[in-house]
C-alpha cells in the first residue's frame, strides 16, 4: 500500500538515491535532497599510505559507507581477505549494517568485520564498543577512518569517544581522513522544494547533524515549526529540536526500522 505522506531524504546523494530506491519499493513516496556533499580528501598521499599500512593494525574503524567508499579500493580489500585471511589479524569495525554491507559490497568478508548486535537500541560507537572491547589491550593500534569538513582539522571531525575508549584501554589511535563533507550546491528547484517541505507535511529523514547545520545555513530565516522530522539517532533529534522542528520521532538507522515508523505514522 502506497504511503502518501513524502519523505525527503537528506543523506549525501549517493546514498540517499539508494535509500529513496529501497524506501520507493516498500510504497512510501520518497525524494532525495541532500543536504551533505561528498568529495575526495585534500591529502590523497595520506590515504594511500594508510591503506598500504592497514595490516600493521589491530583494527580498522570505519565510520560510515562513505568512509568504506572512499577507502577500501580493491587491493585494500584485498590485502583483509582471500588466501591470507588466517595470517591477517586486522578486524574491520563497523557501526551498523549499513556500512557492514557497504563493506560487504567491496569486497570484505563478512568474518572480519565486527558491528554492533542486531537487536542494539542503536547502531553507534557505544554499541560497537560493547562487541569489541575485549580485542584491545596495551599496545593495540586502530586506524579510524573518517571524513573531514572543508577547511578542517587534518585528522578529521566527528566523536572521539570511541578513541578515548581505546586510549584508556591502552591502545594507541591514528586517524585518515578519507573525504571531505560539505554543503550541497542546491539548484534554485531544491531550494523551492525545501522552503515548501518546511511547512507542508513532508517528512524529513534526517541521518546527521552536520545536515541539519547546513540546512540552516541554506536556508536563514525560515521557520521550522511546521516541519516534521524522523532522526536516526538520539544527538540528530536533538539539533532538530533546537532547529524549531515541529516533531521530531526517533527510530535506528536500519532500513527496516526507518520504513516501520514512517508506515506508523498517521
Amino acid at each position: 500500500m502506497l504511503h502518501m505522506r513524502r519523505v525527503l531524504v537528506t543523506r549525501p546523494e549517493r546514498e540517499a538515491l539508494q535509500w529513496v530506491a529501497a524506501l520507493q519499493a516498500r510504497g512510501i513516496a520518497a525524494q532525495a535532497l541532500p543536504l551533505i556533499a561528498i568529495s575526495p580528501p585534500a591529502d590523497a598521499h595520506a590515504l594511500q599510505a594508510a591503506r598500504d599500512h592497514t595490516t600493521d593494525y589491530c583494527a580498522v574503524m570505519v565510520v560510515s559507507s562513505n568512509a568504506a567508499q572512499h577507502f577500501f579500493d580493491r587491493n585494500t580489500a584485498l590485502a583483509l581477505t582471500g588466501k591470507a585471511q588466517s595470517a591477517i589479524k586486522t578486524r574491520v569495525w563497523s557501526p551498523g549494517p549499513g556500512t557492514a554491507r557497504a563493506l560487504q559490497a567491496l569486497g570484505l568478508d563478512a568474518a572480519c568485520i565486527d558491528q554492533p548486535a542486531a537487536d542494539a537500541t542503536q547502531f553507534d560507537s557505544e554499541s560497537l564498543w560493547a562487541q569489541v572491547h575485549h580485542q584491545i589491550g596495551p599496545g593495540d593500534a586502530v586506524l579510524i577512518v573518517r571524513g573531514t569538513e572543508a577547511g578542517a582539522h587534518q585528522q578529521g571531525t566527528g566523536r572521539d569517544w570511541l578513541a578515548q575508549q581505546i586510549t584508556a584501554a591502552g591502545g594507541r589511535v591514528d586517524f585518515v581522513v578519507a573525504y571531505t563533507r560539505g554543503a550541497p550546491d542546491w539548484t534554485e528547484a531544491q531550494r523551492m522544494q525545501a522552503r515548501q517541505a518546511a511547512s507542508d507535511g513532508t517528512l524529513w529523514l534526517l541521518s546527521s547533524s552536520q545536515a541539519l547545520d547546513n540546512l540552516r545555513a541554506a536556508l536563514p530565516g525560515q521557520a521550522w515549526n511546521q516541519a516534521h522530522a524522523l532522526a536516526t539517532h538520539p544527538r540528530i533529534a536533538q539539533t532538530a529540536r533546537a532547529l524549531g522542528f515541529a516533531s521530531v520521532h526517533e527510530c535506528r538507522p536500519a532500513l527496516a526500522d526507518v520504513a516501520a515508523s514512517i508506515e506508523s505514522m498517521p
